[in-house]
């Protein structure tokens, strides 16, 4: 079976990694790579480096990303990515797609397997984020794809409401725990040398993606946050890394790079890459932002997240993640509460590893004529 492993960007390819080790080992699957959007771009760290320096080929480059982000910029890139993907199904001619998340490149690969009549492999289904616009676009991708792997109960629950086969609805957790567990650590002063910074006596990790339904607070509510960065003081340090390519990002980023320059206890990355992103939480003392990386991945580190506004509203978290609005006081009284929360009995709700063998060993079993393109609505109050 052929399958086609959409990636767009850091964000999935942290999750998909260890998916994409598991397919091109298998000897019934065969692995396709399309990478796509902030992959290929400069500016986001052209991160395609990193998916060729872990020893995968790249069968098609999906070019989508235009030089702006305004909401305009943001669906003529998805009309863009939509034409290319159509290039690239019908040369690869894939048995089926997999897809991870909700970004809008992922929207339109979607719809091109659909009209194409491509079965979908869904990861991440049934989640809620509520203070963004990737909610519709993954209940959307959703109600297109065939088989969910899902990454927690409440997550195959709500994708049941949504009409799907329970039979193809599979909770495997999160496939990113998979990576952390496979990671090696390095010492704090290798990794310092690594990342060229000097750790202070406490220490954060940064990120804040554009809250895409109210892309018009999203300076003014940075700004917020990250006055209460600069009341922490010099003796923390502050690693953050660059917003994503969503219609807000690049004004974003450019409000950080002001403060770095600003505040010498601070560095700004494009793009740490996945082993040096972990060997970073691993030392620090709490991450804090917006990220998703904040629920799915920081508890497995037993560490403490402040997570800020509504990105991620509504989604399953544990007892290790904060949750605060956008006020300079609330965050700054957050953080250093988070500098003494203990989180050494904390158990991750997204899994404890092993999701990837799952996945690519239901792959394995399954036949494409178990299951029709044609959907059918299963009704959920009858099951």
């Amino acid at each position: 079976m052929k399958i086609s492993v959409i990636t767009g960007g850091r964000m999935d390819y942290g999750h998909l990694y260890k998916v994409m080790q598991e397919i091109k080992s298998s000897s019934k699957l065969s692995l396709q790579v399309v990478a796509t959007c902030m992959h290929l771009s400069p500016e986001f760290g052209l991160t395609e480096n990193k998916i060729i320096q872990d020893g995968f080929k790249i069968d098609k480059r999906v070019e989508c990303l235009l030089s702006s982000d305004t909401t305009t910029a943001v669906a003529k890139s998805i009309g863009m990515a939509c034409i290319s993907f159509s290039d690239a199904f019908a040369d690869l001619k894939p048995d089926l797609i997999m897809l991870m998340g909700d970004r809008f490149e992922l929207l339109a690969a979607a719809q091109v397997a659909l009209i194409m009549k491509i079965p979908i492999a869904h990861i991440s289904g049934g989640d809620t984020t509520e203070g963004a616009y990737d909610e519709s676009i993954r209940h959307s991708i959703t109600k297109m794809s065939h088989i969910h792997f899902v990454t927690n109960k409440n997550a195959f629950e709500r994708v049941r409401q949504l009409g799907e086969n329970p039979k193809f609805i599979f909770n495997v957790g999160s496939p990113t725990i998979d990576n952390i567990l496979d990671t090696k650590f390095v010492s704090k002063n290798n990794l310092e040398k690594k990342i060229n910074y000097k750790f202070k006596d406490k220490n954060i990790l940064f990120t804040y993606h554009p809250v895409t339904l109210n892309i018009e607070k999203n300076i003014c509510d940075l700004k917020t946050i990250l006055t209460a960065l600069e009341n922490l003081g010099p003796n923390v340090g502050i690693i953050m890394t660059k917003s994503n390519a969503d219609d807000g990002g690049r004004e974003l980023n450019k409000q950080l790079e002001i403060f770095e320059k600003n505040n010498k206890n601070a560095k700004l990355y494009e793009s740490l890459g996945q082993f040096l992103y972990y060997n970073t939480i691993n030392v620090v003392d709490c991450v804090v932002g917006n990220s998703s990386s904040g629920l799915f991945e920081v508890p497995t580190f037993k560490k403490p997240t402040v997570n800020i506004g509504d990105r991620q509203k509504g989604r399953t978290t544990c007892d290790s993640i904060i949750d605060v609005k956008v006020d300079s006081k609330e965050i700054l009284s957050s953080i250093k509460k988070a500098f003494s929360l203990n989180c050494k009995d904390i158990i991750n709700p997204y899994g404890i590893g092993k999701s990837s063998e799952k996945i690519v060993k239901i792959l394995e079993k399954l036949s494409l004529e178990e299951f029709s393109v044609q959907k059918h609505f299963f009704e959920y109050y009858k099951n």
